[in-house]
């Protein structure tokens, strides 16, 4: 186990952002994230989780405290079980799935971050979720000082939410495990019509795995959200806010609203989401408040190829990205009267 203090917390985000840690200590097993985690616990000392960093908004002033980078590794799979050690880096857990011919998270391909933190956020993109294959997850409890297993449905999955996200405290992340589909090597039925139209078939068809992959991988790539050091897009958290879901009646106001600004034929993006509710775009919410791809004169920018990712150009501090996306929120705000949400998690600072 690696230990550091007055340790540069940037480099292991990908927002490259944030001030350094009091102290970095750096694990490869689950025996050295427990003590580690016990040892802040008993000492009363700030712990922050750190994975692949692709959902973490760390301030300029950094971490008071014990930073764990949980670097962990594990890929096991047993016909279609798949077992995760939560360091596992996911896209390259995603690639070995399709390279065995197993469908079920290849839409996931290309995401940042480690396998630990899928379940936190729930993570999804292109139709799929990991919550529609996890059926585990292991995890140390903070509150009883065990290891425990979650199944799916004590994990509470909604959308971009979970068990672990409502009570950010008391659980660790271990391992995860995933009950795949044996196809034949064709994917999981297509459920997001951009897949669908992209691969010349219609929503709910199967296709080949790895040209379902190479698809999403490609479409990500459009809009900046795979990780490339030369291309400052990526240079993100990928999608900074989520899509708001309301409520009937909130998305009636918003409709009227959307009217008297863009005119009665213009009708905003809507999808079901559950009994009374509707989903609708943060994207679409954002440019059509004014927010253009590539908006912004300072070293925090909107993305030149997707408005819903916040950039850093290089240069920026994690205030410049910080009053980028109070302006958006206010702008949209303004606009439709509907708030956006950050959808990462922010460390010492807040929107």
């Amino acid at each position: 186990m690696q230990e550091l203090h007055d340790a540069p917390l940037a480099p292991l985000t990908t927002f490259r952002l944030g001030g350094p840690a009091t102290r970095l200590v750096t694990a490869t097993t689950d025996a050295e994230v427990i003590a580690a985690v016990r040892e802040a616990d008993d000492a009363g000392t700030p712990l922050l989780l750190i994975g692949g960093g692709s959902n973490l908004v760390i301030g300029d002033k950094g971490f008071d405290g014990t930073a764990l980078h949980i670097a962990t590794r594990g890929f096991s799979l047993d016909g279609t079980t798949l077992e995760l050690a939560a360091g596992e880096i996911w896209t390259d857990a995603v690639a070995r799935t399709v390279e065995a011919g197993l469908a079920g998270v290849e839409c996931l391909a290309g995401i940042p971050g480690s396998a630990g933190a899928t379940p936190i956020q729930n993570v999804g993109a292109y139709g799929q979720e990991v919550s529609a294959t996890i059926t585990e997850v292991t995890a140390y409890d903070r509150r009883s000082r065990e290891t425990v297993a979650l199944s799916s449905t004590d994990c509470a999955f909604s959308y971009r939410h979970s068990r672990f996200k409502a009570d950010p405290e008391r659980y660790v992340v271990l391992r995860v495990r995933f009950e795949l589909e044996d196809a034949g090597g064709l994917s999981a039925p297509l459920r997001y019509a951009e897949t669908a139209r992209a691969l010349g078939v219609e929503a709910g068809d199967r296709v080949p795995l790895t040209a379902a992959r190479e698809t999403v991988l490609k479409l990500r790539a459009g809009k900046g959200m795979v990780l490339d050091p030369e291309d400052h897009d990526t240079w993100s958290a990928g999608s900074f806010f989520t899509n708001p879901i309301l409520a009937d009646e909130q998305f009636a106001a918003f409709r009227s609203r959307v009217a008297e600004r863009l005119g009665d034929a213009v009708e905003p993006p809507a999808f079901p989401a559950g009994e009374g509710r509707v989903k609708t775009s943060a994207a679409w919410l954002i440019d059509k408040a004014g927010f253009t791809k590539g908006y912004g004169t300072g070293p925090a920018r909107i993305s030149t190829k997707h408005t819903l990712a916040l950039t850093n150009r290089g240069e920026a501090t994690t205030e410049d990205l910080l009053a980028l996306a109070r302006e958006v929120v206010a702008g949209v705000h303004d606009a439709f009267g509907v708030t956006l949400v950050n959808e990462p998690v922010t460390v010492g600072v807040s929107l």
